[in-house]
């Protein structure tokens, strides 16, 4: 049998087992306990409008402030990365390191629960989500700045220094602006992350007009016992992801992108 003929004798063998497995989860599966569990109509229609006017809205700030605060303290530490004063340099690294080295879950019970205990330092859920969100995130995000910065050709540098503008002048208004059409792809992705650690503040106490999408599916599969609520808060999230990394493929396309060590979490 030649290489070809074997090719394909292997290819049909895996349709007929993918086949096979459809098959028997087709005909076995309960799909009436299945539609009860996930495709409650009843309970579907209980969860709007609140999972939109509430929920999908508060995941929205809640990201939009953790991603603003992030990426302003990023571009410092990305700076200060690049100083060539020493101490800045070893600060920076010092907080990269840290937290892309700790979850996001252990930032959020430490300003949620620890900095109350240890210094009576009270957050409000909002700060709270900002500040446990962005910390993490700059961590990220710095690093993705900096290869960004170090991608923009020296030449422009030497031109922007050789027209009398200072080293912060030629910063500002010439490198930053092309850094940041080099690595929109992966801040969009940033951005896609954020959105999906923003749940972990249903770990904090809330009230109803401060749930996330996470913190209202959870409240009504325990009011309905039904899976339906989790599946519209997770195609919520769908709602907000889907396009980001719509954009983000496109952007990447467009302008190209950057890849950092441990710029994944």
């Amino acid at each position: 049998m030649g290489r070809r003929q074997r090719a394909r004798l292997n290819l049909g063998i895996q349709y007929a087992v993918l086949v096979v497995v459809l098959a028997l989860v087709i005909f076995l599966a309960d799909w009436g306990q299945i539609g009860r569990a996930f495709f409650n109509l009843e309970v579907a229609k209980a969860q709007f409008p609140d999972v939109i006017t509430t929920a999908l809205l508060n995941t929205l700030i809640y990201t939009a402030v953790g991603f603003a605060f992030g990426l302003g303290l990023a571009i410092v530490l990305a700076l200060m990365k690049m100083s060539p004063v020493a101490p800045y340099r070893w600060i920076a690294t010092g907080y990269i390191e840290l937290f892309r080295g700790l979850p996001a879950l252990l930032v959020f019970i430490a300003f949620g629960y620890g900095m109350p205990i240890a210094f009576g330092l009270k957050f409000n859920n909002l700060s709270t989500v900002m500040l446990s969100l962005g910390l993490v995130g700059a961590a990220y995000m710095a690093e993705t700045i900096r290869a960004g910065i170090q991608a923009v050709p020296k030449g422009q540098v030497e031109a922007a220094r050789s027209l009398g503008m200072s080293s912060s002048r030629t910063m500002v208004t010439v490198v930053l602006p092309q850094a940041f059409r080099i690595i929109l792809p992966p801040l969009t992705n940033e951005l896609i992350l954020l959105t999906k650690d923003s749940s972990l503040i249903y770990l904090l106490g809330l009230s109803v007009g401060q749930y996330e999408l996470a913190k209202f599916g959870r409240g009504a599969l325990n009011q309905y016992q039904s899976l339906t609520p989790i599946l519209i808060a997770g195609l919520c999230y769908l709602i907000i992801t889907i396009p980001l990394s719509r954009v983000s493929d496109l952007l990447e396309r467009k302008f190209g992108g950057v890849r950092t060590k441990g710029a994944t979490k």
